[in-house]
């Protein structure tokens, strides 16, 4: 389950994960009206020299975001369609899916380069407030951590049945793939929640003996 982690001594390793989620959030704002095109391909170029500079073990983990092409492919169509299949219809949609493909490589970068652990205790600081209403800072950091780590982990999954499927049929992987899948992920999550019981996480700590009511100790 924490194979999103990749351990290392790289600069991006070293950087506090604070820092790495606070740069990750000022680039998905910073983003989101970026329309130049060589800016976009400027940007996702930075992005996969960053991929090399990690290993080749970062370069592979590019494979698992395969799954994604049929979503980039048609969000092209769906916004060269709202161009009227001009050329700078399809020129901003080339664009759009550049952008989503670059916010997403960037999320993944800070996810492969922070332990889980580090991503946690910001997430806690950040949700600190929250406690006033009842919220345990703690519960809702291990949750917003785990969903980030299950992604690739899901998609590695996916990716594997796709394989299978492709080595006893030529034809395309089908939708007949997601029973299996959603019951893998089914099983996944419930080897979880047993880990996460068995370490006692979220267990209440045992409460104190009430204090003796007044006048007990004149009754004795």
């Amino acid at each position: 389950m924490m194979s999103g982690y990749l351990p290392g001594r790289s600069p991006l390793h070293r950087l506090p994960a604070g820092v790495k989620l606070a740069a990750l959030a000022l680039a998905s704002i910073a983003l989101l009206p970026a329309k130049s095109l060589p800016l976009l391909v400027f940007g996702l170029a930075l992005v996969l020299l960053a991929y090399a500079a990690l290993g080749r073990r970062a370069l592979a983990r590019l494979t698992l975001l395969r799954p994604l092409a049929p979503v980039l492919a048609f969000m092209l169509l769906l916004q060269a369609w709202a161009g009227g299949w001009t050329p700078a219809g399809l020129m901003d949609g080339i664009a759009v899916t550049v952008r989503v493909l670059l916010m997403v490589l960037l999320a993944d970068l800070v996810t492969l380069s922070t332990a889980l652990e580090d991503m946690m205790a910001v997430l806690e600081r950040l949700l600190a407030p929250l406690r006033r209403f009842g919220v345990s800072p703690r519960k809702l950091a291990l949750a917003v951590a785990l969903v980030i780590r299950f992604v690739p982990v899901l998609l590695a999954a996916w990716r594997g049945r796709e394989e299978a499927w492709r080595a006893r049929s030529t034809r395309r992987p089908s939708f007949s793939l997601l029973p299996g899948f959603l019951a893998h992920t089914l099983r996944l999550a419930d080897q979880v929640a047993e880990a996460l019981d068995a370490r006692g996480f979220g267990r209440h700590e045992a409460s104190a003996p009430p204090p003796p009511k007044v006048g007990d100790e004149h009754s004795r």
